[in-house]
């Protein structure tokens, strides 16, 4: 499933480049409800395989969503303001990723105490995350462009580019100084070696684990 979560980043964001951000989450939206909804009758099945499959393609859609969103934002508000504003929305994720377990918890727990079996303990909350995600589907198709109105007048622009210059050119003062006395190619290389081994580490020990599982 992790494995799933990294590559679907690069895959759903991938497609999105192909097909557009709203119709990239559109299907995910879709695509989404359609495996939540399924899980539990799957998990009846006793079909493990397919129930895995399910939860692997929802874990890279997970991925896929927070990859994707970036590059949405900038196309719908500018690249200027997508930091602000992505910041926002990351403060909404957060509270979901807080609130979510908090709910499946409440109802898995309420699910046992009134007699419902262990196995069929999450089966209503696949059906009650199906609802939001119709809710998410329904409020990507209302997403609109900017309206003219909110959009920045020539005058904020002129400023707002005279403050880029500026930070610009004190930004290119210190880079000068800083590759005086280092490399920046041999800087990233260091940079992309002590975040690939730890990485490829971490993904290795993964199929290993995970290879038990089908044995």
């Amino acid at each position: 499933m992790s494995l799933f979560n990294i590559g679907g980043r690069f895959f759903w964001a991938s497609l999105s480049d192909g097909i557009g951000r709203k119709k990239t989450y559109a299907a995910l939206f879709v695509l989404g409800i359609v495996l939540y909804a399924s899980i539990p009758s799957l998990a009846n099945a006793g079909n493990r395989a397919l129930c895995v499959a399910a939860f692997c393609i929802i874990l890279s859609m997970y991925g896929g969503g927070f990859a994707t969103i970036p590059a949405y934002l900038a196309d719908l508000f500018g690249t200027r303001m997508v930091g602000a504003i992505h910041g926002r929305l990351l403060t909404a994720w957060s509270t979901a990723g807080v609130l979510g377990p908090v709910l499946v918890t409440y109802i898995r727990d309420y699910q046992l105490d009134h007699g419902v079996a262990r196995a069929e303990a999450y089966s209503v909350t696949m059906y009650i995350l199906t609802g939001f995600l119709v809710f998410g589907c329904i409020c990507n198709a209302l997403v609109r462009p900017v309206a003219d109105r909110l959009f920045m007048t020539d005058e904020q622009l002129t400023a707002q580019h005279g403050q880029a210059a500026e930070k610009l050119r004190l930004h290119t003062s210190t880079a000068a100084a800083l590759e005086q006395g280092q490399s920046v190619m041999i800087s990233v290389l260091l940079a992309w070696l002590a975040i690939s081994i730890p990485l490829a580490w971490g993904v290795w020990m993964t199929v290993r684990k995970a290879a038990v599982l089908f044995h």
